[in-house]
C-alpha cells in the first residue's frame, strides 16, 4: 500500500509540474521599451544633428511619460526626429499607447499636424548622417483627427525608402490609409502590431485588426541624405530596430512593449516558449 501510495503521489507531483511548465511556455513574457522613468535604452536622431544629440530635449520623460516637446524651436526646420531602442527584432508584437497633444510648433508641415509614429525594420541610428530626415524602414503612421467630422484614420502604412506587398500586389505607394476609426482630441490610442519577419505585418487599434501586408523589401523615395549603403533596394527587409517620431506636432507615449517571438522553440529547454514562432537555438538554456 505504502508503494502504490507512493507511485501515485509521483504520478501527481508529475502532472503538477508538467502542468507548471506547461503554464511557463504559455505565459507571454512582455518586455517594456519604455521604462517610465528614463530614455535608458534609446538613442536620438533629429535631421541636422549626429545620432546622440538630442536637440533641445526633443524628447523627455513628464510624468512618466515619453514626450515629444517643441519648447526649444523657433520653428521647427524640417528638424525631422526619431529615438530608436537599442536592439533589432525580426519577429515580434508591439504596443505602443499615444496621445497628441497641444499644438504643431511654428514652420512644420501642414500634412505633419497631428502627425506621428512608429517605425519599423529601421536602419540603425548611427548609419544616418545628419541631414538624412527619415530611416530606411516601415512606418504605422499615428493620425489624430482635427474634430471637424472628417474621416482621418490612424495606424496607416507609410513606406520611406521601402516597397510592400498590399492586398497580394506589389506597391510603390507611399502611405496606405488602414480601416481604422478616427480619434479625435488628446485622447489615448493603443496600437499594436504583429511583425513576422518581412513576411507578415498586421496593424491593430484598440484592439480591432485594420491593416495587413507583407513583403517589405527596400526601395522608393521620401528618403534623403542617406548613404547609399544604407539603402541597397530590392533587398528583403526582415528586421532592424523600432523608432518612435517626432514630426513638428507634440505627442506622448506612456507604454512602449514588446513581446518577443524569436527564440528558443525547443521544448526540452527551460526558456522554451509555446507562442514563438521563429526559432533561435542559440538562446536555449537546459
Amino acid at each position: 500500500m505504502k508503494t502504490a501510495a507512493v507511485l501515485a503521489w509521483a504520478a501527481v507531483a508529475l502532472a503538477s509540474s508538467a502542468g507548471l511548465a506547461q503554464d511557463a511556455a504559455d505565459a507571454e513574457d512582455w518586455t517594456p521599451l519604455f521604462n517610465g522613468r528614463d530614455l535608458d535604452g534609446w538613442t536620438v536622431k533629429i535631421r541636422g544633428y549626429e545620432a546622440g544629440d538630442n536637440f533641445g530635449g526633443t524628447f523627455r520623460v513628464e510624468d512618466g511619460l515619453l514626450t515629444v516637446g517643441y519648447d526649444a524651436y523657433e520653428a521647427f526646420d524640417d528638424r525631422f526626429g526619431h529615438i530608436f531602442y537599442r536592439e533589432p527584432y525580426s519577429h515580434y508584437r508591439l504596443i505602443v499607447e499615444y496621445r497628441f497633444t497641444g499644438e504643431s510648433v511654428p514652420g512644420a508641415p501642414e500634412w505633419a499636424r497631428r502627425n506621428s509614429g512608429v517605425m519599423l525594420h529601421s536602419q540603425a541610428p548611427e548609419t544616418m548622417p545628419a541631414a538624412q530626415n527619415f530611416p530606411v524602414s516601415v512606418e504605422v503612421q499615428f493620425l489624430g483627427g482635427f474634430g471637424d467630422g472628417q474621416p482621418r484614420s490612424t495606424a496607416n502604412m507609410c513606406s520611406p525608402g521601402t516597397h510592400i506587398v498590399y492586398q497580394g500586389r506589389f506597391t510603390s505607394t507611399h502611405c496606405i490609409e488602414s480601416a481604422s476609426e478616427t480619434y479625435d482630441g488628446d485622447q489615448w490610442v493603443t496600437v499594436e502590431v504583429l511583425v513576422l519577419g518581412n513576411e507578415r505585418f498586421v496593424h491593430f487599434v484598440n484592439g480591432d485588426p485594420v491593416m495587413e501586408y507583407g513583403g517589405t523589401t527596400v526601395g522608393g523615395g521620401a528618403v534623403a541624405g542617406h548613404r547609399p549603403e544604407a539603402k541597397p533596394d530590392g533587398h528583403a527587409l526582415s528586421d532592424g530596430y523600432i523608432s518612435l517620431q517626432s514630426e513638428g506636432h507634440p505627442i506622448q507615449f506612456r507604454r512602449v512593449e514588446l513581446l518577443n517571438l524569436e527564440g528558443c522553440m525547443d521544448p526540452a529547454a527551460a526558456n522554451f516558449k509555446s507562442y514563438y514562432v521563429e526559432s533561435d537555438p542559440e538562446t536555449c538554456r537546459y
